[in-house]
């Protein structure tokens, strides 16, 4: 069985490092699948949620809030500002800040606190949306 070294990294912590014999994320343009021995390959991410297929057959998820993807034929690099284990993920955490930049939203008086605020209304959908894509597989 082939697989392909996958390390997850946040500004904070390394996330995950390990074998893999899939990994899905959300690319800029869709959805990336990558295989082992992918076509070289960087390109930005949006947030979302990475999913990584383990060489047992078990899934590892990770929420990310943007960043880069590198891929080599044998590696996987996903570097981000911000990213959280499935299992850490939490609703009530994830809800009240997607409230908070809502209300941001309405709040906002210039371009740039309008642009901040649904760019964190962005990522706050995303994550919830992780969230609950986790819970469904478990």
């Amino acid at each position: 069985m082939s697989t392909i070294h996958v390390d997850v990294v946040s500004a904070e912590e390394a996330i995950f490092s390990g074998e893999a014999k899939f990994v899905a994320l959300p690319g800029e343009a869709g959805e990336l699948g990558i295989y082992p021995r992918h076509t070289p390959l960087i390109s930005r991410i949006k947030a979302g949620s990475v999913r990584i297929e383990l060489a047992d057959g078990s899934e590892e998820f990770v929420f990310v809030a943007g960043g880069i993807l590198e891929v080599q034929p044998n590696r996987v690099t996903v570097l981000s500002d911000t990213a959280v284990r499935g299992k850490d993920l939490d609703d009530e955490k994830a809800n009240a800040a997607k409230a908070a930049a809502e209300e941001a939203l309405k709040n906002a008086k210039g371009e740039l606190d309008i642009a901040r605020a649904q760019s964190e209304l962005a990522v706050m959908a995303a994550q919830i949306a992780a969230l609950r894509k986790y819970r469904q597989k478990k």
